[in-house]
């Protein structure tokens, strides 16, 4: 059990570039063999320890060379500029695993299967989500220029609606299913197109995901 106690409640954007509904969901390969992703959140309601972290929001940029599980990926982690010292240091303790029991979030479960971590960046996290629209608008000026929204039916054209209920998972118990497109610049030069992305809202612990 860790000594420090937290909880984030709030809503989540995650795009990568594995084909829509993402088999890592299933714990499948990745549809092209590596994984690329950015994704952002943003807190309702938030504390580690004493440290408030209502609003502010948080995101990154990841790459692996196969499967997540296999490690030797790297991250951009980035946090809110207008966190305060306090704030940045909590964010950054949450994100990279800390304080946290082990395979209780994915942010916990990602950060053993980093090779390199890049310095956090402290930036404007522009950043709008609409999880039941499935919407959502990022942009990291300098760094990420995202954007999600509904599959189309390929014969109406009418938005598609599907669901993933994960009643174990480490991110999320229902996530809406959806489709992105992402460029990024720094370390990690990403540009997905037309690919996975999915919308939730977020229940985390330092003991994992409230459902």
């Amino acid at each position: 059990m860790t000594s420090v106690r937290w909880m984030m409640k709030g809503r989540e954007f995650i795009h990568c570039n594995c084909a829509y509904g993402c088999p890592c969901q299933f714990n499948a390969l990745p549809t092209q063999g590596h994984c690329s992703a950015v994704g952002a959140f943003e807190i309702e309601e938030g504390y580690h320890g004493d440290t408030r972290l209502d609003g502010l929001r948080g995101g990154l940029i990841a790459a692996w060379p196969g499967a997540i599980h296999e490690g030797r990926g790297q991250v951009v982690p980035i946090v809110d500029s207008r966190a305060s010292d306090e704030q940045r240091g909590a964010l950054l303790r949450i994100m990279s695993g800390e304080d946290t029991e082990p395979g209780a979030t994915f942010f916990q479960v990602f950060a053993t299967t980093f090779e390199t971590m890049h310095d956090p960046v402290f930036a404007e996290i522009d950043f709008e989500v609409d999880v039941g629209a499935r919407t959502a608008r990022l942009n990291v000026p300098g760094w990420i220029a995202a954007r999600g929204e509904p599959i189309l039916n390929p014969v109406t054209g009418a938005a598609h609606q599907a669901r993933i209920n994960l009643p174990h998972g480490f991110e999320y118990d229902i996530c809406e299913v959806g489709r992105g497109w992402a460029d990024t610049k720094g370390p990690l030069t990403l540009a997905l197109a037309d690919s996975h992305a999915h919308f939730a809202r977020m229940h985390l612990t330092e003991s994992g995901v409230i459902h």
